[in-house]
């Protein structure tokens, strides 16, 4: 697994934030009792939920500990329960029925999460809403550098296995699963064109967004010089791939959006 460094997701926090923002536009549930938010990762967010419904009991799950030291920090008034916890492993607790379950650019890092999915939608209360939002980007330009560049290096057979292909599945995929258990399907996705570091200040913006998320796995098999030359390398490729205008980076990045809610057949 991944460490995660909260500092450094942070740095991109308007442009991460939006699809969420985007996601939860799309439930309609008014007053529901138990939110989970799958994956909460440093907090903001699921602070968000928290705003939205104030009676309701809100949970925060994630498997990072650093990045729930610093949720624990942002909630200044302890308004949510953070649990520490892999998602694939997570369970309500006993007697509970969630009316609401979110999981925002989580799926992604686990694997046969389709499976899961169904799982949760059993879980769910009748009338209920699942919502999930996932990154489709993974045959993009920033993607296949650091594949290309990985397998090139001199430990490929070591980074190799913090390498992913496609994790995710297609929308077509995600509406079929919630289908089985919501008469209600809302999916979509959409491509936003990521105008990266406008004010000049970074070196490659590129860089600095993948190694909030893509590049963390990699990042922890490499130390020293060899983590210094697979960066430099990185730069040189992603200059090329993605270059600077006078208003900043453009980085498209695809995402892909499900919202079900549960019964209504």
């Amino acid at each position: 697994m991944a460490t995660w460094d909260p500092k450094q997701y942070e740095r991109f926090a308007d442009l991460r934030n939006r699809p969420f923002i985007d996601l939860i536009s799309r439930i309609s549930a008014e007053n529901p009792s138990y939110v989970y938010d799958l994956g909460c990762g440093n907090g903001p967010l699921t602070l968000m939920l928290a705003a939205r419904w104030p009676t309701a009991t809100v949970t925060g799950v994630d498997s990072s500990a650093d990045m729930l030291r610093r949720a624990r920090e942002v909630d200044g008034a302890a308004r949510v329960a953070w649990q520490q916890a892999d998602v694939a492993d997570w369970a309500p607790g006993a007697g509970i029925q969630p009316d609401v379950i979110v999981t925002n650019a989580t799926l992604q890092w686990v694997p046969g999460h389709l499976s899961l999915i169904a799982g949760w939608l059993d879980w769910l209360a009748e009338g209920g809403w699942f919502a999930m939002q996932v990154p489709g980007n993974f045959d993009a330009g920033s993607h296949r550098i650091i594949r290309e560049v990985a397998r090139a290096h001199d430990r490929a057979a070591d980074l190799e296995g913090a390498l992913r292909e496609d994790p995710v599945a297609t929308p077509e995929e995600y509406a079929e699963v919630l289908a089985t258990a919501c008469g209600h399907l809302d999916v979509w996705e959409t491509t936003y064109l990521q105008i990266l570091d406008p004010a000049g200040d970074q070196r490659s913006p590129v860089l600095e967004w993948v190694k909030g998320t893509a590049l963390r796995p990699l990042l922890d098999v490499l130390e020293g010089a060899e983590q210094e030359e697979f960066i430099a390398e990185l730069i040189e490729r992603f200059d090329a791939e993605y270059p600077r205008h006078e208003y900043g980076v453009p980085f498209p990045f695809r995402r892909i959006f499900a919202v079900g809610r549960k019964g209504g057949f």
